[in-house]
């Protein structure tokens, strides 16, 4: 299971070994991440409905719910981030993923009872952060199994794919937790109640529904996947990132892009639950992960094609118009707005997040390698070949990390969406910070990157 050999830049070695190894991780490692990017979002459809079955819970109570495992599961991958290297690709997946049965089998009991002390649920959506922790630890393990040239759409696929967990949680648990999937070992249904309509939900299906899918691909990962010799690394090897600038200005655009994923997939039911009371957010909130997570690949191809640096610059431009089209959409003063409008403007900033998300992981692996060869040119081949591969265990490291940092996105946009209704009665305040944000990963791509003349072109 360990490959002792392993060179992907050598095209023959490539051809006749590494390929086929390559896309047998890749493809085993998807529905992993897959199912930890669905625990991790969980929340985002358990407290719409925790109200009306007798949770008595606060809105920002509900808010704190839905933001809790962005926090955790963006700490974590801090320290996801390097432990492929330490631990193997293959090993860690399978702990990782077995991991995800803790809060999905807990979740699962709790919700029945609507006397659940408020501090067990915080507790569980903290502990749905080890599926957030898990994406930083894939990325890391995947960027290690491809050539330079098809990082970009390898990475794309993985995350990609991946974050389709995101709109399949918020596709499927409102269809389970309406019938008794499990018969009599699901547990009793509660009473659903709002005005005078009533009906019977089987909310503790939202963690049941996971447990044989996990089980099943963690069996997967285990047998089917591989560990890398040469990948290995101390977290002291690995911790020369924090001394690179490329790794922390990497980690401010991965904000920019899968920050505001993840951070709209959480926060904009409830966004559209208080903006649009009498719109049934549970219909429409799988549709922007949806859209976000199938283009990825997108954008980590055309950044194959036209240049990462250059697809994340006018990228970004185009998220600072969607997300004035959602401004210009929204009710000012419980009065007027539009759903319809609201709706599509938000398609198309989950579109803009999805591109840039693969253009900036795209952007990453191309800028530590052209740094490492830059800094061996002249030294003699052995010299290239140690470039390559500590160029690699970089990239992964800051593959890792950043993705760390971006998470936290998914806490603060609800956390922004909650404060500025309570606040101000509207969202805008908030988006207009979100403008401001985008406006400074613009400049940072241009400066560093994009320009003519740019220190790292990418």
């Amino acid at each position: 299971m360990t490959l002792t050999e392993w060179s992907p830049e050598d095209k023959d070695f490539w051809e006749t070994k590494g390929r086929r190894i390559a896309q047998r991780n890749l493809w085993i490692s998807i529905p992993n991440l897959l199912l930890a990017f669905a625990v991790w979002m969980v929340w985002s459809v358990v407290v719409v409905n925790l109200p009306n079955l007798g949770f008595k819970y606060s809105a920002n109570q509900l808010f704190w719910l839905a933001a809790l495992p962005a926090l955790s599961g963006a700490t974590l991958r801090i320290f996801y981030s390097f432990i492929v290297p330490i631990f193997g690709g293959r090993r860690w997946t399978t702990i990782s993923t077995a991991s995800l049965l803790l809060p999905c089998i807990w979740i699962g009991f709790a919700v029945q009872n609507p006397e659940t002390p408020y501090l067990v649920m915080l507790i569980l959506a903290l502990l749905c952060g080890f599926g957030g922790g898990n994406f930083s630890s894939s990325m890391a393990n995947i960027s290690f199994f491809f050539p330079k040239s098809q990082k970009g759409t390898a990475l794309g696929l993985n995350a990609g794919l991946g974050n389709l967990g995101v709109s399949t949680v918020q596709f499927v648990v409102p269809l389970v937790i309406t019938a008794s999937v499990f018969g009599g070992l699901g547990g009793e249904p509660l009473t659903w109640t709002k005005g005078d309509v009533t009906k019977q939900m089987w909310l503790q299906n939202a963690g049941f529904i996971w447990v044989p899918f996990i089980i099943a691909s963690a069996i997967a990962a285990w047998f089917g996947m591989n560990d890398i010799a040469s990948a290995k690394s101390s977290f002291k090897d690995q911790a020369v990132i924090f001394k690179r600038k490329h790794n922390w200005l990497m980690c401010w655009l991965y904000l920019g892009t899968f920050g505001s994923f993840i951070g709209f997939s959480a926060g904009f039911p409830l966004l559209t639950k208080t903006q649009f009371p009498d719109v049934n957010p549970t219909q429409y909130a799988f549709l922007g992960p949806l859209v976000g997570a199938l283009i990825r690949p997108v954008g980590g191809w055309l950044s194959d094609k036209l240049g990462g640096a250059r697809v994340t610059f006018w990228n970004f431009i185009a998220m600072i118009a969607a997300v004035f089209g959602v401004m210009a959409f929204l009710p000012h003063a419980g009065q007027g707005g539009s759903f319809a409008g609201f709706l599509l403007m938000f398609m198309v900033l989950f579109v803009t997040t999805g591109i840039g998300n693969g253009s900036t992981f795209r952007m990453i692996p191309v800028i530590f390698m052209t740094e490492r060869q830059r800094a061996a040119a002249g030294q003699g081949e052995a010299a290239q070949e140690q470039a390559i591969k500590d160029a690699n265990k970089e990239a992964a490291a800051v593959l890792g990390f950043s993705g760390a940092i971006g998470a936290y996105g998914g806490f603060f946009i609800p956390k922004s969406f909650g404060t500025s209704i309570e606040l101000t009665g509207s969202a805008t305040a908030a988006l207009i910070g979100f403008v401001a944000f985008y406006v400074s990963c613009i400049v940072v791509t241009w400066w560093w990157y994009s320009r003519k003349g740019a220190e790292a072109p990418c």
